[in-house]
């Protein structure tokens, strides 16, 4: 299993009741394939600049461990996903 972290941002319309569903769902994608280590909230941010006409974002930062193919899976639920602006997944044991 490898190590990896994925930080997402989330839209700002949602309500902390959403931020955290989303939360568990993709929590969820993970721990069907490994487990996660660390969840770190960062909260609400003005993000660098405007994606799609929106100034700021739920940042949330997650540690995990898992096979090579889970982030494959996890992308894909990213990026299907209405609530997340952005994302990316990076693996902490390639160097």
């Amino acid at each position: 299993m490898n190590r990896y972290e994925t930080l997402f941002v989330l839209i700002p319309t949602l309500d902390e009741e959403g931020v955290k569903a989303n939360i568990e769902k993709f929590k969820g994608v993970i721990e069907q394939g490994g487990t996660v280590s660390n969840i770190d909230e960062w909260g609400k941010r003005r993000l660098a600049y405007e994606i799609n006409d929106i100034g700021e974002g739920f940042y949330i930062l997650i540690n995990f461990k898992a096979n090579p193919d889970l982030p494959k899976e996890l992308d894909r639920i990213f990026r299907i996903s209405d609530a997340v602006l952005r994302h990316i997944i990076i693996n902490l044991d390639e160097k």
